[in-house]
């Protein structure tokens, strides 16, 4: 049995054959199953298992297992239904960090991911107790096992011994090792949703037979829409409803339902989901809410206990568009068209708007999801049966909550390289600031750890569901752009003016036509245009007109996308030129000599601004079968192309890596939080010589200093420290203490023995019986003050923050945050992002500070962070940065007792 049997608790995760399964700790109680486990094994797995045949094996590995807690050692076993399939064990010796391995799983259950999901999970466990490698014996004839482990994805080494083979595995988490474990899991996630997405049975449990129940509002939807596999209604107070044959209860049906609706009183829930298991369905769709703690308790175990993936509770329903499976299990009035984009959200509500807004769109729907209160299925998981199902490219997600944000962050990097996943950024407004804080997690709002999520997975947020579709729009029907670089054409100057406003705001270029291109642009265009950017056509140009010049803008080199933005006039009128379809033909090319044009297609986005439009977005059949987007507000289209530029840069860019760094001492600084919170059960803030020491095992560079509890001990340390100048600086310190400025608790520009002790007796006077030391340091050099933090959230990790630092940190607000750990590409972002960074890069002839030290202490806060889950906060502030080099001048670090936690583990929530 292990030593803490109870601190890694149960939890379930899914086959390969998407069965799920539950792990979990050997307890003594056990023993008796796993000896049954053994005893029933054949003979040819008992050889392969243990060498030999020998029954007596059973026993013993019964009680190896099952026995007296030791030091290194570990045994985790799979079940399911109560019957255990599978059992791993490591072992250490109690000594050193390598640990001899072993594996066992039922006969009849090979191939299907047992022993694999065990060792993820041995892996996971072994790192947070510092075992760096796995050793195994195997029989060469043992094929599986020896897979087994070369397919792990981590490094592992094989030496043959006679008939045996010693097998090393080192259990370092690369990426490579994530990437396998990731693909492992998306695999078995898409098996486990065909049962809820593709259902070949579905049952309605609860259809009422009176109209106005939401029961019997998805079963007429459903029979409405054409399902075509086998439906049913369980009530057993009908024999048909609407048609569809009913049955009194989930057991008494003529075929076991795949997926079975849920529309029962919350209070029947629980025992309607287990009769569900008991019966061999696959998944629910509660549709009920108001289930209380309880009621959701039951719901969840029992889809645990019998392996049945879950939506809800408390949702609008699922729908899936395939014309040949035409299933609409919701209670929307409308009926998604079927199409290419997969939508998922929390909230029924903006559910309905973002279908009806993709309806009236023209854009169809690949399957749609309302997650409801997401006790299973989430965001992550849809992505994943998106990236899978052959139907999707766009993404539309509604997600207020993130059960696993660094495994979604994982998936929506991969998926967002194969399609535009957007979501609506809900819950910004909870920005509220923590009391008593650090200037870090003042810092760290809700909104700034949200954006670091969506930036660095390349995901493309919108404020809201309008802004969703208008996004969406460009992106369904528009190539995307080289570059944020936008022609404006216009046949009226006034509405040129809005356009240029509305990108310039939106953070897209303008740049100037070529005296070649303005020749060029006049030659096609009325008298009286005006050619820059905006172009001003007149309301005088004709359709032939607008399309020669829109044509001619797209082959220019320096124009990445072009917005049309028209006005109706009486003089189209009056011709009856159609300005809009100009925009709606095919692109115009050149033959090779130079003769009629030829119709091709367009390469770079273009926008249309309808002033006079009555919806908000409209898209327009074009000439080559595909369609244009037309905005009521130019604003709408900036944003669009906006959002549409930043995707197209976020996928020219490679995918950034986290690099080495020297100069690490992970053990040491392991050792220190241990110390630490060892004293200090609770956590608090560290003393200034413990966080130095733990500053000092990252090598994170830091002004000397000397801590001093006297008087004299004071002056001694100034004499010590004074530079040239003779000046140093002042610091008290007691617990709790994290705004020396505003406590007015700093003296700076101290000369001589008689200033020194003046600032200490004055610190001492107005902070009696708080003061427990002062720290003295030299007056450092002039140069840029900045700022650089972490806070530890417990659901997203580490987010690391990084801008303007000083006394006005928080007033300025001159920040950018990413997620840790931090990649070369983010650490660019860091020190880019905020409004300051011109001064950081050497603004107004100044010379340039140490970018290179500046993103080595960036890449070790991010590690240090990284490496302590007990670190929960961290507040460098400020960081002298000069063109010589890079120093802490100030460090705070806060350490609670919290274990650590694999984000990358498979499990189910």
């Amino acid at each position: 049995m292990t030593d803490d049997a109870h601190s890694r608790p149960t939890v379930h995760a899914l086959l390969a054959d998407g069965t799920t399964v539950c792990i979990r700790p050997v307890v003594r109680a056990d023993h008796e199953q796993l000896q049954g486990f053994y005893e029933e094994m054949s003979p040819e797995n008992l050889r392969l298992r243990f060498f030999a045949a020998s029954r007596r094996s059973a026993g013993l590995a019964a009680d190896r297992a099952c026995g007296p807690p030791r030091p290194g050692y570990r045994a985790l076993l799979a079940e399911t239904l109560g019957r255990v399939i599978g059992l791993a064990e490591y072992d250490t010796g109690g000594t050193g960090d390598t640990a001899d391995i072993s594996i066992a799983v039922a006969d009849g259950l090979h191939h299907r991911g047992v022993g694999t999901l065990l060792v993820e999970h041995l892996v996971s466990a072994a790192r947070a107790e510092g075992i760096t490698a796995f050793t195994a014996d195997a029989l060469s004839e043992n094929n599986e096992v020896l897979r087994l482990f070369a397919d792990l994805g981590l490094r592992t080494a094989r030496r043959f011994e006679g008939p045996e083979v010693r097998c090393t595995i080192e259990l370092d988490q690369s990426d490579t090792y994530l990437t396998a474990v990731e693909e492992r899991g998306r695999a078995a996630d898409v098996v486990s949703l065909k049962p809820l997405l593709r259902p070949e049975v579905v049952a309605v449990v609860g259809a009422g037979r009176k109209p106005g129940s939401v029961g019997r509002a998805v079963l007429h939807q459903l029979h409405a829409g054409g399902y075509t596999g086998r439906l049913f209604a369980v009530n057993p107070a009908a024999h048909s409803i609407l048609g569809v044959p009913c049955h009194p209860s989930v057991s008494a049906l003529p075929k076991t339902p795949d997926l079975a609706v849920l529309a029962v009183p919350a209070d029947a829930i629980p025992d309607t989901a287990e009769e569900c298991g008991k019966a061999g369905v696959r998944a629910l769709l509660v549709i009920t809410a108001g289930l209380d703690a309880d009621q959701a308790q039951a719901l969840l175990a029992a889809c645990r206990s019998y392996g049945m993936r879950l939506v809800g509770p408390n949702c609008l329903g699922i729908s899936h568009t395939d014309p040949e499976l035409r299933l609409d299990a919701t209670f929307a009035a409308g009926r998604p068209r079927p199409g290419t984009a997969g939508v998922a959200v929390q909230s029924g509500g903006v559910g309905i708007a973002v279908l009806d807004g993709l309806s009236r769109l023209g854009i169809g729907v690949s399957s749609f999801v309302s997650l409801g209160d997401k006790y299973d299925v989430s965001g992550n998981d849809m992505l994943q049966w998106w990236e899978s199902d052959g139907r999707t490219d766009l993404a539309l997600l509604h997600l207020e909550s993130f059960g696993s944000p660094r495994a979604f962050s994982r998936t929506a990097r991969r998926v967002t390289r194969r399609m535009p996943v957007l979501t609506v950024d809900a819950g910004r407004t909870d920005a509220g600031r923590r009391a008593a804080v650090s200037h870090t997690a003042a810092a760290a709002t809700r909104t700034m750890t949200r954006g670091a999520l969506f930036t660095q997975a390349g995901i493309t947020a919108t404020r809201s569901v309008g802004e969703l579709l208008e996004a969406a729009a460009l992106l369904h029907s528009q190539p995307l752009p080289a570059g944020p670089r936008v022609a404006i054409v216009t046949n009226a100057g006034g509405a040129g003016v809005l356009a240029a406003d509305a990108c310039a705001e939106a953070g897209l270029s303008l740049p100037a036509p070529t005296p070649e291109q303005i020749d060029d642009l006049l030659a096609v265009l009325p008298e009286g245009a005006a050619v820059g950017n905006p172009v001003d056509a007149t309301a005088a140009v004709t359709e032939e007109q607008l399309t020669d010049c829109v044509d001619r803008i797209m082959r220019y080199g320096g124009v990445d996308a072009v917005l049309v933005a028209l006005v109706p006039t009486a003089v189209a009128a009056a011709t009856g030129d159609d300005l809009v379809r100009a925009l709606t033909l095919p692109q115009s090319r050149m033959n090779s000599t130079g003769g009629t044009p030829i119709p091709g297609p367009r390469l770079k986005p273009i926008a249309a601004v309808r002033l006079e439009q009555a919806l908000p977005i409209e898209l327009l059949p074009a000439a080559d079968g595909g369609t244009l987007p037309a905005y009521a507000e130019p604003q709408a289209a900036a944003r669009a192309l906006a959002h549409a530029a930043q995707r197209a840069a976020w996928l020219a860019r490679p995918a950034g890596t986290v690099p080495d760094i020297d100069g690490v001492e992970t053990e040491r600084a392991h050792a220190v939080v241990e110390a630490y919170l060892d004293a200090h059960p609770d956590g608090g803030w560290l003393d200034p010589r413990v966080c130095a020491e733990l500053l000092d095992c990252y090598s994170i560079p830091q002004l000397p200093w000397a801590w001093a509890e006297t008087e004299d001990d004071a002056v001694l340390a100034a004499d010590r420290l004074r530079g040239a100048d003779g000046r140093v600086v002042m610091k008290a310190h007691w617990p709790g203490l994290l705004h020396k400025s505003e406590q007015h608790a700093v003296h700076l520009d101290l000369r001589g023995d008689s200033q020194v002790r003046a600032a200490y007796r004055d610190l001492e006077t107005r902070f009696a019986g708080l003061l427990t030391g002062v720290v003295v340091q030299p007056l450092a050099d002039r140069g840029t003050e900045l700022f650089a933090g972490v806070v530890q959230d417990q659901v997203f990790g580490p987010l690391v923050l990084f801008g303007l630092g000083g006394t006005a940190t928080e007033v300025l607000a001159d920040h950018a945050a990413r997620l840790a750990p931090l990649t070369d590409h983010d650490v660019h972002d860091l020190i880019t992002a905020p409004r300051c960074a011109p001064l950081l890069f050497g603004a107004h002839g100044s010379r340039a500070v140490d970018l290179e030290g500046l993103e080595q202490l960036l890449l070790r806060l991010s590690r240090m962070a990284s490496d302590l889950p007990q670190l929960a906060e961290a507040d460098f502030n400020p960081v002298l940065a000069t063109p010589v080099g890079v120093t802490v001048l100030d460090a705070r670090v806060r350490l609670l007792p919290r274990r650590p936690h694999d984000p990358y583990l498979r499990r189910l929530r």
